[in-house]
């Protein structure tokens, strides 16, 4: 006859383990609201300078055209833009700049802008054809 050995060990099944970690984690991101966090979240702000004007533009709006560029609805030399991208990249390198093409503008100008926005590290180009 075998003998039965008495294992005084006890077993720990991990797999329930694992589907209740796993079941209390979905829990906790559906019901988890982002207001939470937010309201939460104190960051303390540089204080605004007396006499600095800083309105950094959301969006730098740029038109390729076959005779040249448009800035601000006005049309524009590469010089003028240029002075122009430089004064916004001084507010924000970070700023949106679309550049919106035309079907009949050349290539070279569209290089030209963004050669413009290279030179003045702007970081977030979209170009666009319209």
């Amino acid at each position: 006859m075998k003998e039965k050995r008495e294992s005084n060990e006890a077993k720990a099944e991990m797999t329930p383990m694992i589907d209740v970690v796993f079941q209390l984690l979905i829990f906790f991101v559906v019901t988890l609201k982002q207001e939470d966090i937010l309201s939460r979240f104190q960051a303390a702000r540089p204080a605004h300078e007396e006499g600095v004007i800083c309105h950094v533009p959301e969006l730098i709006d740029i038109t390729v055209h076959k005779g040249g560029f448009i800035f601000k609805q006005r049309p524009v030399t590469i010089e003028a833009l240029d002075r122009q991208i430089e004064r916004y990249s001084r507010m924000s390198k970070t700023a949106s700049v679309v550049i919106r093409c035309t079907k009949d503008s050349p290539q070279s100008n569209l290089i030209q802008v963004m050669d413009v926005c290279s030179k003045h590290q702007m970081k977030n180009l979209s170009i666009f054809s319209m």
